[in-house]
């Protein structure tokens, strides 16, 4: 019997999701648009005048980690790139880093290149 090879989440390769654009405000910081589709969200929009697009402003950190981001590099690399940059302020950097990318993941505005070429 083979053993599973055990995956190690600092090769994990991100890469941001095209269906949502991006630009840097006045601040020199992210904001990623999000378009509110979907039957809820054009209720809230025609009762409650909710916006059609929200932008999320990213921090000095997470702006940082998303221009990073290239599907290029790995997660340890871009974790180098932030020690680099932001030295001790960055710290606990990893577990920070992978709760970020968690978000960034989970709201679908990042995939991993290299899972979706073990998947097939």
């Amino acid at each position: 019997m083979r053993k599973k090879e055990k995956e190690n989440y600092l090769d994990y390769i991100p890469k941001r999701n095209i269906l949502f654009p991006y630009k840097e405000n006045k601040k020199k910081l992210i904001e990623i648009e999000r378009k509110n589709k979907g039957l809820f969200n054009r209720i809230a929009q025609i009762f409650f005048r909710r916006p059609k697009v929200s932008y999320i402003e990213l921090d000095a950190f997470g702006s940082f980690v998303w221009m990073q981001i290239d599907g290029q590099r790995s997660v340890y690399e871009i974790g180098k790139a932030v020690k680099e940059k932001f030295g001790q302020d960055a710290e606990p950097l990893y577990e920070r880093l992978a709760k970020f990318l968690h978000i960034l993941r989970s709201n679908d505005f990042i995939v991993y290149t290299n899972l979706q070429n073990k998947k097939k």
